[in-house]
């Protein structure tokens, strides 16, 4: 490699974008190892809801970031981007290339602009507090986190149950609400030089792929993955159970919803969720993206991966200090 030697290779996409069809044979042509980057690809057993790459799959390419935690348990941001800067150095350490895939755009971020070095918090404390918290309705959430982090409480309502626990955990834990820890802390690490690939695809595209994947999940399973999770000790509020498709799901197991009327609620919060990715891409990656057709055949779009990224421009390191993407027109 040239001077891109030192960047790991980032590919991004909404949902359905044909990130994992392009990452395998990119990964094989460029000696790579993948990192996953999706929040719900970490959870052990949840495999046809997430599409997470299969064992075969796998076994072309070594993937790292799956399967890591239990239903039940939260994994943050910042817990990725540690736990990949790790991967990381081991890739390189084998002398390959890391790349990451994947889109969950806060992971990316927390690996381009690390978050604050997290203050010392009780294990048993927080352990304590995650409980009586999980245990709020989501209006009382708001409300706490609004009265609490008045600065951040938008962006916490946005995001969830989870990082409205996060928001007040870290308040009432270090008495300081966590806008200031974003604001005064230092970043626990620095940034990780990366060159991204973006995944475009025609709106009206996208939908259809979301929906035959939607319905695809069902047919392939996804009741039964589901009913496996519940019976193994999960629950329908657990975080990772929180996802689309698995409340949906277990709506469906519980005599709660119809399974029609499920798939159409999954096809709807999906086209919804990548709305808000797109949106998240074109305001948030840094510049010099390469926006690639996902129209294009496969072995088109790796070629054009692959010269672009022998190219090595000036200046080839992607940093979150600005906001606005350039555009690299495929040639």
């Amino acid at each position: 490699m040239n001077e891109a030697s030192e960047a790991v290779l980032a590919i991004v996409g909404p949902t359905a974008s044909g990130k994992t069809a392009l990452s395998l044979p990119l990964a094989e042509a460029l000696d790579g190892e993948i990192i996953s980057m999706d929040s719900r690809q970490v959870y052990r057993g949840m495999d046809i809801g997430t599409a997470k790459v299969t064992p075969a799959e796998r076994s072309r390419v070594p993937h790292h970031g799956l399967d890591l935690v239990d239903p039940g348990e939260r994994y943050s941001a910042g817990r990725f981007a540690r736990d990949a800067r790790g991967w990381i150095r081991e890739i390189r350490g084998r002398g390959r290339l890391p790349m990451l895939v994947g889109g969950t755009g806060f992971f990316l971020k927390a690996l381009l602009a690390p978050v604050f070095r997290e203050p010392p918090m009780d294990p048993e404390r927080r352990l304590e507090l995650q409980a009586a918290l999980d245990a709020l309705p989501r209006e009382e959430l708001s409300r706490w986190v609004e009265r609490l982090d008045p600065e951040r409480a938008a962006l916490a309502r946005a995001g969830g149950p989870q990082r409205m626990v996060r928001t007040l955990e870290v308040a009432l834990l270090t008495g300081r609400p966590l806008s200031w820890w974003h604001a005064h802390a230092p970043p626990e690490a620095a940034p990780v030089p990366a060159r991204i690939v973006r995944l475009v695809l025609p709106r009206a595209e996208n939908v259809a792929r979301i929906d035959a994947r939607a319905q695809g999940m069902f047919d392939g399973g996804l009741l039964a993955e589901v009913d496996r999770l519940l019976r193994g000790g999960a629950t329908p509020d657990d975080p990772g159970m929180t996802g689309t498709g698995y409340r949906e799901a277990a709506d469906v197991l519980l005599g709660k919803d119809s399974l029609e009327a499920a798939v159409a609620r999954v096809q709807q919060a999906t086209r919804a969720y990548a709305r808000r990715q797109e949106t998240w891409f074109r305001h948030q990656l840094p510049p010099g993206v390469l926006e690639l057709d996902a129209l294009l055949p496969p072995a088109a779009q790796v070629d054009t991966v692959l010269r672009w990224w022998g190219t090595g421009p000036p200046g080839g390191e992607a940093s979150a200090s600005k906001s606005e993407p350039a555009t690299e027109v495929p040639s």
